[in-house]
Order: C-alpha cells, then sequence, then structure tokens
C-alpha cells in the first residue's frame, strides 16, 4: 500500500518509521526543509527507551513529486487541516483513501468538504512522540489504534488499512461508530492539553493536587454534557479516566504544551473551544472551557 504522511512532525514521523521500517513504501511531506534533508541524507532516528534505531524513509517538500497515492494520513496541525486535505486530494488516484488521525473534533468534516466522504477515514491512536530535531523523535509511548469510516457503512477499507498498520507493530482496530472514538479522545485532550500548556508541568503532575484534578474532572464533565447533548455514546467514567490517562502518561509534555513550549499556535479551537461552541449550540454553558480556551489564546497571541 503506497502511503503518503501529511505532516512530518512527531506523529508524522513516527508513523512513517514504524510502516518504513517493515518495507512499506511510504513517504513524509512537510514544509520543514532542515527536517526534511535530515531524514532523507542520515535516516529517521527514533529514540524508544534507552535505544535509538535510524530508519530509511523518503521525505520531501514538493508533493507533486511523488505520484498516485494509495493511502494519505493527514497529520498537520488542525488550523492546517484544510491545506492538508488539498494536497491529499492532488495525490489521490480512483481508489485511495484519506485518514485522519489528527487531534480534536472536526478535521474530518473539513477533509470531506474536499474529498469525497465516502473516502475519508477517522480515528485516535495512542501513540505518542516528540520531536527532537531536525530527524530526530522520541517513541513516547504506545497503545492501540482505531480507525472508522466516516460516512456510510462499509468497513472494507478500514480493515484493509488496520492490517496494514498491525503488520507494521501498530496495533490497529476498526470501530463502526468512529465519532464516538473520536468524542472519547476529545475528551482525554479537554482535560490534560490546555491545563498543562498553561502550566508548564507534564501529564503525571496533574494527579499532585485535588485542585488540578478537580478542574480537569469539571471541564471534562462539561464537554460530556455537550456530547450527551448530541446523542453521542461515551464512556460514563470519562473523567475519571483522564486522570487515570494522565497517570499512565506522567513523564509525557502533551501535544499542546509542546505547541506552547515551541511558541507554536495550539490546537485549542478544536479541542477546548471546540466544546465550548458546541455548548453554545445546545444552549449549555463551559464556564471552564471557555477560561481554558481564552488563556490559550491569550497566551499564544503574545508569544516572544
Amino acid at each position: 500500500m503506497k502511503t503518503a504522511i501529511v505532516g512530518a512532525g512527531a506523529m508524522g514521523s513516527l508513523f512513517g518509521a514504524l510502516l518504513g521500517e517493515t518495507g512499506a513504501e511510504v513517504c513524509l511531506i512537510d514544509i520543514w526543509e532542515e527536517h526534511v534533508s535530515a531524514i532523507n541524507e542520515n535516516g529517521l532516528r527514533v529514540e524508544h527507551g534507552r535505544k535509538t534505531r535510524c530508519i530509511a524513509v523518503e521525505a520531501t517538500t514538493d508533493p507533486d513529486r511523488i505520484g498516485p497515492i494509495d493511502l494519505v494520513i493527514i497529520f498537520v496541525k488542525s488550523p492546517h487541516t484544510d491545506a492538508a486535505a488539498r494536497t491529499a486530494n492532488r495525490l489521490m488516484g480512483p481508489d485511495s483513501m484519506v485518514l485522519t488521525l489528527q487531534n480534536g473534533m472536526g478535521n474530518a468534516d473539513v477533509i470531506s468538504k474536499i474529498i469525497d466522504p465516502n473516502r475519508v477515514l477517522s480515528g485516535t491512536t495512542s501513540h505518542g512522540a516528540t520531536i527532537l530535531g531536525p530527524g530526530r523523535i522520541r517513541h513516547a509511548g504506545t497503545g492501540p489504534t482505531i480507525i472508522g469510516m466516516w460516512a456510510g457503512s462499509e468497513l472494507d477499507p478500514a480493515r484493509r488499512i488496520a492490517d496494514f498498520f498491525t503488520a507494521a507493530g501498530i496495533e490497529t482496530e476498526t470501530a463502526d461508530d468512529i465519532r464516538s472514538v473520536v468524542w472519547n479522545k476529545l475528551l482525554v485532550n479537554v482535560g490534560i492539553n490546555a491545563i498543562t500548556a498553561l502550566t508548564g508541568i507534564k501529564n503525571g503532575q496533574m494527579l499532585d493536587l485535588e485542585a488540578t484534578q478537580k478542574l480537569s474532572r469539571t471541564a471534562v464533565e462539561e464537554a460530556m454534557a455537550v456530547a450527551r447533548a448530541q446523542g453521542v455514546n461515551i464512556r460514563a467514567d470519562a473523567a475519571e479516566h483522564v486522570l487515570e490517562v494522565a497517570r499512565a502518561t506522567g513523564p509525557n509534555r502533551s501535544s499542546m504544551g509542546q505547541d506552547v513550549d515551541n511558541k507554536r499556535q495550539t490546537e485549542i479551537g478544536v479541542i477546548n473551544g471546540v466544546i465550548v461552541d458546541e455548548a453554545r449550540k445546545a444552549g449549555l454553558d463551559a464556564p471552564i472551557n471557555k477560561t481554558l480556551t481564552a488563556l490559550i489564546e491569550t497566551l499564544q497571541a503574545h508569544y516572544g
């Protein structure tokens, strides 16, 4: 399965490395020229535990040079989803599929405005990664990946991709109700990302103070109310599950925390921000999410 990954940040590079390591034909696409050059010249260096391995994988800043692709995986930050979808559209053949494994809510809908929704898949992954420098990443954590069709009920394309990923060591399952899966992952991000980004702490440090735990629970409970208003099937213990995830990923710095550390624009709009917007539409209020969103927006508006 010839694969292109649009967005060679930490997660895009990780998936590219894991697929490339098994001999799959894969190309990373990114605008970061130094990163692309380092990968092409020296391979992609992946730290995992105390070991580092170097994996040969192709990378480019010019998507037009790689021809028709069977599978395009979008891993860009949400503000760039529209542009990534247009790039994906240029790469697709008659039977190609597009998969988003991005954080937040709404990315698949943006992609589906440009690409036939019946060829769009969405999903979540529990893998974690951090960029260490050009051509270097750390594989920070592993876990299941879940994917499904965004429109329609035909699961065969999702099953083929799940088998392809699993053969590369990316344990992947399929789900009929992928919206529920995406919502449950969103609840985790709602309860962790903005809090860690604002305070400079790692995930596990959220458990140090009851006040921090309460803040996370309240943000998640607001989001749960929105999900229920939309008829989405979410786990009943979502607020406590978020704290379990924080504990399990204790040494990690959240993706939003990494964005703030590096003075990059965050995905606040499709995480806590989307809860505020959807709460308003449902006649609900989400004051904690509104405050977290405003604080992140203020912070990133005044970078250096």
